[in-house]
């Protein structure tokens, strides 16, 4: 097996955990800077295994993934939070599993772009990621652990 075959098995699991971990941390950066939530996960798996991405990979991803994005999942999301209020906990909660399967959408179109991309980055994939909305990884030193 591959390594990049590897990403098929083991990253969305562990980026689940990163979720758990840093949630409140990885929907203020969404909110605040439109950072991907997904491809912030994906930077920190891709440290932890040794794999470097250049800043023109990240950016193709966040490119493409945003395209996706805009059409399809921001505006649901809208629609989610702005019903928050007239609906029932049940037909919320339904609203909430249709947007995770619309992110699980999502993590495919990353993996498939992944998979295209060659490894041979400089840096740090988290630095290089945050880097393109003009932050620094020191400034989020918990999103390394």
């Amino acid at each position: 097996m591959t390594f990049v075959n590897h990403f098929d098995i083991s990253l969305w699991q562990a980026c689940d955990s990163y979720y758990h971990q840093h949630q409140a941390l990885y929907l203020s950066l969404q909110d605040d800077y439109q950072i991907n939530v997904n491809l912030l996960m994906l930077a920190t798996w891709l440290d932890k295994q040794d794999y470097l991405l250049s800043q023109q990979d990240w950016m193709q991803l966040q490119d493409e993934t945003h395209l996706w994005e805009e059409r399809v999942l921001l505006p649901y999301r809208k629609l989610r939070k702005l019903s928050k209020n007239s609906l029932a906990i049940e037909e919320y909660q339904q609203m909430l599993d249709v947007e995770l399967m619309l992110e699980r959408k999502s993590q495919g179109l990353i993996l498939h772009k992944l998979k295209q991309l060659s490894h041979f980055g400089e840096s740090s994939n988290l630095a290089t990621y945050l880097g393109l909305f003009n932050l620094n990884r020191t400034d989020y030193p918990s999103l390394e652990s």
